[in-house]
């Protein structure tokens, strides 16, 4: 994997870190929430201002913002480490924006389960996704993350329950999967999907690309950071 990429605008990133020494990063359901708001938050050039601890995500996803640091294109949260795809759309806007996100999760974290000291491993991890083929990949590889979850060794032996693997992903409220797939939720605000390439269809042929995972091609999958 790539730690030392250069970013420019209009290019598409695979972004990831992990908790230190492994730990999980989300706890509960409030860490997952509070994370999912600063994807939506931290993306502008204000700072980031949650005024309440007890605000709900639903009021923090319909904030006024200003203008995009990113676009952000795909995300899943796992319980020790997290996976973005975004693209550039100004200079430093990717450090910017990660900066701002890890920052304020770590921050948040530490307070709340009162802890000190660095959560994630460094500075976050970045590959740059410099064809077609590969984004498409990594959009799948990001999608079907959780399926470790129940599942550890689908990526080397292939999935053996189609069924209970696809009502997973379609239960599992913590990445994009639900709003590839056409679902009508309020996280979709944190996403820019008009951002991807023409050829990408969502949802029309998003499902049918992974079924085609599903039949056997899940097995290639060999991120080191999964």
């Amino acid at each position: 994997m790539t730690r030392n990429v250069t970013f420019a605008p209009g290019e598409f990133y695979h972004l990831y870190n992990r908790g230190t020494e492994k730990r999980k990063i989300f706890l509960n359901r409030q860490d997952y929430e509070r994370f999912l708001s600063l994807l939506y938050l931290a993306n502008g050039m204000a700072r980031v201002d949650i005024k309440r601890q007890g605000s709900t995500l639903s009021e923090l996803l319909t904030q006024d913002r200003d203008e995009k640091l990113v676009d952000i294109c795909a995300y899943c949260l796992m319980p020790n480490h997290f996976h973005l795809i975004v693209r550039e759309t100004k200079d430093y806007g990717i450090s910017k924006f990660m900066q701002k996100l890890i920052t304020g999760y770590t921050m948040y974290f530490n307070k709340a389960h009162e802890r000190n000291g660095a959560l994630l491993q460094g500075k976050f991890k970045s590959e740059h996704a410099n064809s077609d083929r590969y984004l498409n990949y990594l959009i799948a590889y990001l999608h079907l993350n959780p399926i470790k979850l129940f599942d550890p060794t689908w990526k080397e032996h292939g999935i053996k329950d189609q069924e209970r693997a696809e009502k997973f992903l379609d239960d599992y409220v913590y990445s994009s999967f639900l709003d590839y797939s056409g679902y009508d939720r309020l996280e979709k605000s944190i996403l820019s999907l008009d951002a991807l390439p023409a050829y990408t269809s969502i949802p029309k042929d998003f499902r049918s690309s992974i079924t085609e995972w599903f039949d056997g091609q899940g097995s290639t999958l060999s991120m080191q950071q999964s």
